[in-house]
C-alpha cells in the first residue's frame, strides 16, 4: 500500500503511486462513459476560438462560474463587524455553513454565525418557529448584545414576514422586548455579496436611527464635527482598517468606522477564545447619525446605505476603492476638506515613495496587458492603479456590475492614452473571460482564487488580489488602500511579473539568457 507507518506521503505525491493511478483508470473506462481523447481534444480547441467566444457571449440564460457570491454572505460580513453582535440567517444549516466556510477559509480565522434551520417543514408551513426558538436559543447560549438577522432563498420565496417574526419571537419570551434585532431582505437569488453588504448595513443604521422597527421614537440628529467611514465588503479588511485608522490619527480627526470586522477576523492565539473582538459598538451607531460627513469606499456596494445617509442630512462623498496615488490624492484631499485640516506631511513622504517605487519599477510593468475581474469598486480601483504605471488593464469584469458601473471605468479608461483599446464586461462571468482570454490574450490575470482555473487553461499568470483568496495565506493581513497599500499592491504585481520571466527563462542553454539576478 502506498500509506504505512514508515511511508507516509502527503496528497501531491499520494495519488501519484501505482494503487491510486489503477482507481482511476478503471473509473474513466467503466463508470464515466464519457467522449473519446481525440473528441474531447477537438472541442476543447474548438472553445478557444473567435467562433465559440461568438456564442458564448450570446448566451443569456445562463451563468457560468459568476465572479460572484450571493446576498447572504455579505450580510454576514456586516454582522462580524459590530460589537458582540451574532449573525443569524433565517434559512437552512447548508446555507450557514458554506458562509461561515468561506470566510473561515479566507482570513483562516473562525466566523461565527448561527441559523433558523428550516427544513421542509418550514418551508411548508413558514419559519416563525424556527425564527422563535433559534433567537432564543442564540440570545441564551452565546450572550450577544445584538442579534442581526438575514434572509436566504427559502424564507424569501416563502414571504416569510421578518420584522413581524422578530416580534412575535419577543412576545413569546425568545429574547427581551428592549433587545436589537436589526434585520433584512437578503433574498439570495439576485444581487449579490455587495447588495447583501448594503442591505444588511442599511439594516442596522435604520434599526437605531429611524426608531427600532417603530418601537421607539426616531432619533434627532445634532450634527457635529466628527466624520463617518464605510469600507465596504472588502477582503483585506483586516491591514486596510489598520491603514484608514492610521491615517485618520495622522489627521487628528475623529472618525467613527461604521462595521468594521477586522478584529473577529485577527484574533490572538494566547489561550483566550474570543467570539466576539472589536467591531463597531452601538453607542458609534447612535453617534454615527450626528456626524457631518460619511466617507464611503466602495460607492457600488452601498448605493443604498449612501442615500439613506444622505436623506438623514449628512453630505456623503463615495470613491471607488482607492488604490495607488490618485485614489488616495482624493481621500485625503476629501478629509482635509472636510475638516479644514492640511494632508500631514507624513502621509506626503509616503506619497513621494510610493511615486519613487513606481518611477523604479515602470519600465517592467509599462505596457503589460491584464484582465481583471471581481467587485465593481475593487476593480475601478486596481484599473486605475495599473493606468497609473502605464499597464493596460484590457479586459475588467464584474458579474456584479452595472452599465453605471460600465460606464465609469470606460470614462477612467477615456482619461489615459494607456486605457485605448480596453474593455469593461458588466454582467459577465468566468467562463466570458476564458473566451476573452484565449481570443485575446493578455500577459497577466487579476483576481482571486477560482482564477486558477483560468491560469491552467489559458497558461496566463494570476495575480491574486481579490476576495476569496484560499489557497494563499495572509494576504488579508496587509493593506491595499493609501499609499502604504498601493505599495503593497505594486510588490504583489512586480513579483507576479518577476516570477514569470524566471519561469519563461530558465532552461540553461536555450532561454537562460533573461535569468538575470540584477533586474
Amino acid at each position: 500500500m502506498p500509506q504505512s507507518a514508515d511511508k507516509i506521503l502527503d496528497h501531491e505525491l499520494l495519488f501519484r503511486e501505482p494503487e491510486y493511478q489503477d482507481i482511476f483508470r478503471n473509473k474513466k473506462a467503466e463508470f464515466e462513459f464519457n467522449h473519446s481523447d481525440e473528441s474531447i481534444k477537438q472541442i476543447v480547441e474548438w472553445t478557444k476560438t473567435e467562433d465559440y467566444k461568438q456564442k458564448n457571449f450570446a448566451r443569456d440564460s445562463l451563468s457560468v462560474n459568476p465572479a460572484k457570491a450571493c446576498q447572504p454572505l455579505g450580510a454576514v460580513y456586516v454582522a462580524n463587524g459590530f460589537q458582540k453582535t451574532l449573525s443569524f440567517v433565517h434559512g437552512s444549516q447548508g446555507c450557514v455553513a458554506y458562509y461561515r466556510s468561506h470566510f473561515s477559509r479566507h482570513f483562516k480565522e473562525p466566523t461565527s454565525c448561527v441559523s433558523s434551520s428550516m427544513t421542509e417543514d418550514a418551508a411548508v408551513f413558514g419559519g416563525l418557529n424556527n425564527m422563535v426558538d433559534g433567537l432564543a436559543n442564540a440570545y441564551s447560549l452565546y450572550k450577544p448584545d445584538m442579534i442581526a438577522v438575514s434572509t436566504t432563498c427559502m424564507a424569501e420565496v416563502i414571504g416569510d414576514d421578518v420584522d413581524a417574526f422578530i416580534k412575535t419571537s419577543k412576545q413569546k419570551g425568545s429574547v427581551p422586548d428592549e433587545f436589537d434585532v436589526p434585520f433584512a431582505h437578503t433574498p439570495a437569488f439576485v444581487g449579490s455579496h455587495i447588495t447583501g453588504y448594503d442591505n444588511a448595513l442599511l439594516g442596522i443604521l435604520r434599526h437605531f436611527w429611524d426608531g427600532k422597527a417603530k418601537t421607539t421614537e426616531p432619533l434627532v440628529r445634532v450634527p457635529n464635527d466628527s466624520i463617518n467611514f464605510i469600507g465596504g465588503f472588502d477582503g483585506y479588511v483586516v491591514g486596510n482598517m489598520k491603514e484608514i485608522r492610521r491615517i485618520f490619527d495622522l489627521f487628528g480627526v475623529q472618525v467613527n468606522i461604521i462595521c468594521d470586522p477586522s478584529g473577529n477576523w485577527n484574533t490572538p492565539t494566547d489561550g483566550e477564545f474570543r467570539m466576539y473582538a472589536g467591531g463597531t459598538s452601538k453607542e458609534e451607531v447612535v453617534a454615527a447619525l450626528h456626524a457631518k460627513a460619511t466617507i464611503v469606499f466602495q460607492e457600488f456596494c452601498c448605493e443604498k446605505t449612501s442615500k439613506f445617509i444622505a436623506e438623514h442630512g449628512q453630505e456623503v462623498v463615495t470613491l471607488n476603492a482607492p488604490i495607488g496615488v490618485a485614489g488616495t490624492d482624493q481621500f485625503l484631499m476629501e478629509i482635509s476638506r472636510l475638516t479644514g485640516k492640511p494632508i500631514p506631511a507624513e502621509l506626503e513622504k509616503e506619497r513621494g515613495e510610493l511615486v519613487d517605487a513606481m518611477a523604479d519599477s515602470q519600465a517592467h510593468l509599462h505596457g503589460k496587458r491584464y484582465a481583471l475581474y471581481g467587485d465593481p469598486d475593487q476593480m475601478l480601483g486596481y484599473a486605475q492603479f495599473l493606468l497609473e504605471l502605464g499597464a493596460e488593464p484590457s479586459h475588467v469584469l464584474a458579474t456584479n456590475g452595472t452599465e453605471t458601473w460600465a460606464a465609469k471605468v470606460q470614462k477612467l479608461f477615456d482619461s489615459s492614452p494607456y486605457g485605448a483599446g480596453c474593455k469593461v464586461y458588466p454582467k459577465r462571468d468566468l467562463w466570458h473571460l476564458r473566451s476573452l482570454l484565449f481570443t485575446e490574450p493578455v500577459d497577466f490575470l487579476i483576481g482571486n482564487t477560482y482564477g486558477k482555473y483560468l491560469e491552467r487553461d489559458t497558461k496566463t499568470p494570476l495575480v491574486r488580489m481579490v476576495f476569496p483568496i484560499f489557497d494563499r495565506h495572509h494576504y488579508h493581513r496587509f493593506p491595499t488602500w493609501g499609499y502604504e497599500g498601493g505599495m503593497r499592491v505594486l510588490v504583489t504585481l512586480l513579483d507576479e511579473f518577476f516570477e514569470t520571466l524566471d519561469a519563461n527563462t530558465i532552461v540553461p542553454g536555450k532561454t537562460d539568457y533573461s535569468y538575470d539576478i540584477i533586474r
